[in-house]
């Protein structure tokens, strides 16, 4: 009896060495560098990426999921390069500014490791900087506010407030030349307003004193047309029909659902991307599944009739 149990006691003691090995090459890490939360669409990233941090941890047991959020490239690229140090097998990474941060994501695919680029594309964006490009369809969120235009105001006089000066802006904004081709919709001016909503504020003011009629803004952004909506209001301008955001805010879309005539629609541009990325990162993880390339989502145009269905009152953004 002794021998039998001493035997077994052995079994027992081989077989947790076999379970802790097996969990030990099961233990991965991902990475995920994204901006700090300075206006609504990045804070909603930021709340995504927590989220689905904590889901893809419970899901896989030996998963850790590391997320650090910085204000600049500068900053990004450092923070890429601690978690390098940490020890990741693949990094998610939403930049801050794309271009200047691709010798940080090339140092980390070089190594082997798995790349997911999020929203913001290098001007070259492909299998050496990246193995996974997932964003939102940006040509598309221009040209579905353009089109809009164009078929609801073909006359129309059109004041553009873009973001910032980076790939997925020009993208937007030829998307949206695109969408008002063949039409009499007249392009006034386009300025930066940076994705802020203050920064916009100041630039409506601009052009509301620059411009006695404007028909319609383009703002391609839900936070720029908070401060847009408040510069109008303030100046107390009666000819601007309509105001287009663009990302699907809760507050913005609230307005398309009470029938708000100044925010008549609304295109979705939704901050959620990052956890699609982060899930699809670890799906090539774990499952060994084929998701090298891009993943596109769609520019869908919200409308009265749609808008319930993608109104979360309880999303940060």
């Amino acid at each position: 009896m002794h021998k039998k149990l001493l035997g077994l006691a052995v079994a027992m003691t081989a077989l947790t060495a076999i379970f802790t090995a097996a969990q030990a090459q099961d233990t991965k890490t991902i990475g995920v560098s994204i901006p700090a939360a300075d206006h609504g669409w990045t804070a909603g990233v930021v709340y995504h990426a927590n989220r689905v941090a904590e889901l893809l941890m419970k899901e896989h047991p030996g998963l850790n999921v590391v997320v650090k959020t910085s204000a600049d490239p500068a900053t990004q690229a450092n923070a890429v390069q601690d978690l390098e140090v940490q020890g990741i097998d693949a990094l998610v990474i939403l930049p801050t500014d794309p271009d200047p941060l691709v010798n940080a994501m090339k140092e980390v695919k070089g190594k082997g490791h798995f790349v997911t680029i999020v929203d913001r594309a290098p001007s070259t964006n492909d299998n050496s900087v990246r193995d996974l490009y997932v964003a939102g369809n940006n040509p598309a969120l221009g040209k579905v506010a353009g089109e809009y235009i164009a078929k609801n105001s073909p006359d129309a006089e059109v004041v553009i407030i873009r973001g910032l000066p980076i790939p997925i802006d020009q993208q937007r904004q030829d998307g949206f030349d695109e969408g008002i081709k063949g039409s009499n919709v007249k392009v006034l001016d386009r300025q930066f307003g940076n994705w802020n909503r203050d920064d916009a504020f100041k630039v409506m003011q601009d052009y509301l004193t620059k411009y006695p009629k404007i028909d319609v803004v383009w703002c391609q952004d839900d936070d720029m047309a908070v401060g847009v909506l408040q510069a109008i209001e303030q100046a107390g301008r009666t000819d601007i029909q309509y105001i287009i955001g663009g990302a699907g805010s809760k507050d913005m879309i609230k307005k398309v659902m009470d029938g708000d005539k100044m925010v008549p629609v609304n295109v979705l541009y939704p901050p959620s991307m990052v956890g699609t990325a982060m899930e699809l990162t670890a799906a090539a993880l774990y499952d060994s599944v084929p998701v090298h390339g891009t993943y596109t989502l769609d520019a869908t145009l919200i409308t009265a009739d749609n808008a319930k269905n993608y109104y979360f009152p309880d999303s940060p953004f």
